[in-house]
């Protein structure tokens, strides 16, 4: 990364806008964060929705990538769940259906008529969530009895509906704003902007944890007394390297790639003569990113939010509770009632899924962001060739050969990396008897390191984009 050329490049008027724009629709996010829901008394929905965080995966990730959106009872509680639902849903109908695939075939216009078709069925995706969570929540209060002398009109729930619908709508048009008009992929960053936000509260109960000298005080070596918990202190430096061990893991897997050599032929055309150089085709091993882990853990918890919308309706219904009860993450909040006599095989089923989702998504999402059809016909009418290898049809057919071995490798890493949280809680269940609860965590370690990775490297390309002139100048001048 050339940081001298970042910094070099804020004088750029245009950068620096886009900067700013960035910035400030992070603020805009966050206060939206802080706007409840118009609905009854907001204090007696969030006593509800802890509760509810305890009991569902899919309400723990909503709450993730929402920036706390749902535990505070705010306009953004579903977040951007359903524009990444009704991303799934067009991006496997694209692949069932020829004429779609023709279409995000054609180009720029072809991609923006698959993206306004998922802007659309973004709309009641929204609404069919914000009134099961609306109704989960309400009957979550009723149970609980501390909602009795409320009782919600027609009109209230239209309202609280609207809000929660205008809020992920909003959301959504602020990631397209973030692609367009400042840097990177717009959502990734919200999604990244919402993990990051979560980290002031874990740091200050680590804190208040770590500064509780109730139980005694740290001896270093019998040389001197720190006054914090001398357990806390051990979990949280043992936390902290291996953390830097799994980021160092995810950097080096991110960045994992294989590089092509392309040789283009030389052309006389008059008394000029083109071609005749080499380039390179770089393909990432992970060339899907992230969008797997959040693909594959958005689809695997949304059968769970079926299942509690049948148990608030009947709290007897056995179907509602067998998919709570299949589709819950193993986590320390449900171990001890899910799990009374320790592991059993069900504890096993969930991670298995969620690193099949993982390792099949991959695989999907690289085969519509890497076509390569449509770049082995592009490497023929530019007179590019791989070495060894005849343009067309066989070129697709090396390139598809190559994706597809590092797609294999890259997804069982992915699914590896998936698993390390469940892998954790394995080791703590053994040791300590009950799991430590990291799952959701480690899916926002690696949206975070990914999405991190993805921006820091678009701001060093736009940024010698700007500066391409300064350093022609500077190379003349030595």
């Amino acid at each position: 990364m050339h940081f001298k050329t970042i910094f070099k490049s804020l004088k750029n008027k245009d950068m620096l806008k886009r900067v700013l724009v960035i910035l400030g629709i992070i603020v805009a996010y966050r206060l939206m964060a802080q706007i409840p829901v118009p609905m009854g008394d907001a204090a007696t929905f969030k006593e509800a929705v802890s509760n509810l965080l305890e009991k569902s995966d899919f309400s723990s990730f909503l709450n993730l990538i929402s920036g706390g959106g749902l535990a505070s009872f705010s306009i953004i509680l579903v977040g951007l769940s359903p524009y990444i639902t009704g991303s799934i849903v067009v991006q496997l109908l694209t692949k069932a259906i020829p004429r779609l695939e023709e279409l995000s075939n054609d180009g720029e216009t072809g991609r923006r008529k698959i993206n306004q078709w998922t802007r659309i069925l973004t709309v009641p995706l929204a609404i069919v969530q914000s009134i099961a969570y609306i109704f989960i929540l309400y009957q979550s209060t009723i149970a609980a009895n501390v909602a009795s002398d409320f009782t919600p009109t027609m009109g209230d729930w239209a309202l609280s509906v609207t809000a929660m619908t205008a809020g992920s709508m909003i959301l959504m048009w602020l990631g397209e704003l973030i692609t367009e008009q400042g840097i990177g992929n717009g959502i990734s960053t919200l999604i990244f902007a919402s993990i990051i936000s979560q980290l002031p509260n874990t740091m200050a109960t680590l804190w208040a944890s770590l500064t509780d000298t109730s139980q005694g005080t740290l001896n270093l070596f019998g040389w001197f007394e720190l006054p914090v918990n001398p357990t806390t202190f051990w979990i949280i430096l043992g936390f902290s390297v291996a953390m830097l061990f799994v980021i160092y893991f995810l950097v080096k897997l991110n960045e994992a790639q294989r590089i092509i050599t392309v040789n283009y032929a030389k052309r006389v055309h008059g008394n000029s003569s083109y071609g005749g150089i080499k380039s390179i085709l770089p393909i990432k091993m992970i060339a899907a990113g992230v969008i797997p882990v959040i693909f594959a853990t958005a689809f695997l918890s949304l059968p769970a939010l079926v299942g509690q919308v049948m148990m608030s309706i009947d709290p007897s219904n056995e179907v509602g509770a067998s998919l709570v009860s299949t589709f819950s993450a193993p986590s320390a909040s449900n171990f001890k009632t899910m799990y009374p006599d320790g592991i059993t095989g069900q504890w096993f089923v969930y991670p298995l899924m969620y690193f099949l989702l993982v390792f099949a998504f991959t695989y999907f999402y690289t085969s519509i962001i890497f076509n390569t059809k449509e770049i082995a016909d592009n490497l023929q009418k530019q007179g590019g060739f791989i070495e060894g290898v005849r343009p067309g049809i066989q070129t697709a057919e090396y390139l598809n050969k190559v994706v597809n071995r590092l797609d294999l490798f890259g997804a069982l890493a992915l699914g590896l990396v998936a698993m390390l949280p469940f892998i954790t809680d394995y080791i703590f269940i053994a040791l300590t008897g009950a799991p430590i609860g990291l799952s959701i965590s480690g899916t926002g370690l690696l949206i975070v390191v990914t999405v991190a990775l993805e921006n820091l490297r678009s701001v060093d390309s736009r940024a010698l984009m700007i500066t391409y002139d300064d350093f022609g100048d500077e190379l003349e001048s030595e």
